[in-house]
């Protein structure tokens, strides 16, 4: 068995589709068939099940695939882990962003980034220091960028905590956030110290998409609370949810710190009830935790090591931080 084979296996399973696999690994088709036949050989197990309409994997080929990802990344760093020995910080570093998250890494996301905030900070005082690494940022949902670190393909991922715990992955607390709703600075909660679930309910909506964590958040908060709110509109970009709330009456929900350096914006922490905070009642939580993912107990790549290190010296955390 060779590591180009296992190479691959992995692109026509993640393709399901030989042409395509054939052009990305920039080899011909009869090439690409002969080299699976052969692995599919050597294992006496046929690994694609292949027909005029679709490419499946078999049992053979699901059992083979993580144990494929975990050789060929092993032997992906190989080069690096020495070249690491020497100090010298090469290669790429692979980083993904939720779309909730990013709301405090950058102005507009992905098509304006804007040079403020810790991605943006951390980012360029990187590059500045280690010019020889190539950084390449992905923007996603929780759930893909969590698939995607498990498979090797990214080497870490800023995602505030999920619900629920996954036993692959290692969490570092990178600051702690409040879930806040957002107006304009001239929007008549614009004043308020903080808002209630049931004060929401006056106003209307937009909100992240279903699945975003900041809106995962507040579904949480709300799921149990027999409340009904107004919501005009669901949108998974945070540039287009600044735009609105600034040119309307509408109150959208975020994390706290997604409004720093946002001119004309105000955050507003978002409490149970009057009656609940009064009382001391337990059981509300409004704390969004920012994380820095990566795989446990798996190799991590010097320049990441570096990257997280910047991350926590930036000066941006302690701005998040109100320190």
């Amino acid at each position: 068995m060779e590591i180009r084979q296992l190479k691959y296996f992995l692109r026509v399973a993640e393709t399901l589709n030989f042409s395509q696999a054939a052009r990305e690994l920039f080899i011909t088709q009869s090439t690409l068939s002969q080299q699976i036949l052969h692995l599919e050989q050597e294992l006496s197990q046929q690994l694609f099940v292949r027909n005029s309409h679709e490419v499946i994997l078999t049992e053979a080929g699901e059992m083979l695939l993580p144990m494929a990802r975990d050789s060929v990344y092993m032997v992906d760093n190989c080069v690096q882990r020495i070249q690491e020995l020497g100090q010298l910080l090469t290669g790429e570093l692979n980083i993904g962003v939720t779309f909730s998250f990013s709301g405090i890494m950058a102005e507009t996301m992905i098509v304006t980034f804007s040079f403020s905030g810790i991605m943006a900070e951390t980012m360029i005082d990187f590059m500045h220091k280690h010019p020889k690494v190539k950084l390449s940022v992905c923007f996603s949902s929780m759930e893909d960028l969590m698939e995607r670190l498990q498979r090797h393909e990214l080497d870490l991922v800023l995602a505030f905590k999920p619900s629920e715990g996954n036993p692959r992955i290692e969490s570092q607390v990178l600051f702690n956030n409040r879930l806040a709703a957002v107006v304009n600075s001239q929007h008549p909660l614009a004043q308020q110290k903080d808002i209630t679930l049931e004060d929401l309910q006056r106003h209307p909506l937009v909100l992240p998409t279903k699945g975003l964590q900041a809106r995962n958040a507040f579904d949480r908060m709300t799921a149990h609370s027999g409340l009904q709110y107004n919501i005009k509109a669901e949108i998974n970009n945070v540039g287009l949810l600044f735009k609105f709330v600034r040119q309307t009456k509408y109150v959208t929900v975020l994390s706290e710190s997604t409004v720093i350096d946002e001119t004309g914006l105000v955050a507003i922490p978002v409490i149970g009830s009057r009656s609940t905070v009064a009382d001391g009642a337990e059981g509300f939580k409004n704390e969004m935790e920012g994380c820095i993912h990566t795989l446990k107990n798996g190799y991590q790549k010097a320049s990441a090591r570096e990257f997280i290190h910047l991350l926590h010296q930036s000066t941006a955390i302690w701005k998040t931080m109100g320190e």
